[in-house]
């Protein structure tokens, strides 16, 4: 579970649709454009990005780190701190 104040950038990013890059805790990349937050069917809350390939849901609690893939005002990269 990542803090309210980390979890507030992932709202940002998908209120002003930024590109983002997401590492997870097993080294996955992934791109795309943020677009909202869901749950997923094992009731963790994710990010959903849309892709190449589609839109995908990345658990909010195996991410690492969110890197915006152009300039804005709002961050350039967060990393996340999971908390117990």
């Amino acid at each position: 579970m990542i803090s309210c104040s980390e979890y507030d950038y992932i709202e940002i990013a998908c209120l002003y649709q930024i590109p983002i890059r997401l590492v997870t805790e097993s080294a996955q990349v992934f791109e795309g454009k943020a677009k909202t937050t869901n749950y997923d069917d094992h009731r963790r809350e994710c990010i959903v990005i849309e892709t190449l390939c589609g839109d995908i849901q990345i658990p909010t609690e195996t991410l690492v780190s969110m890197t915006a893939l152009i300039n804005n005002p709002h961050f350039r990269e967060i990393v996340f701190q999971q908390l117990s």
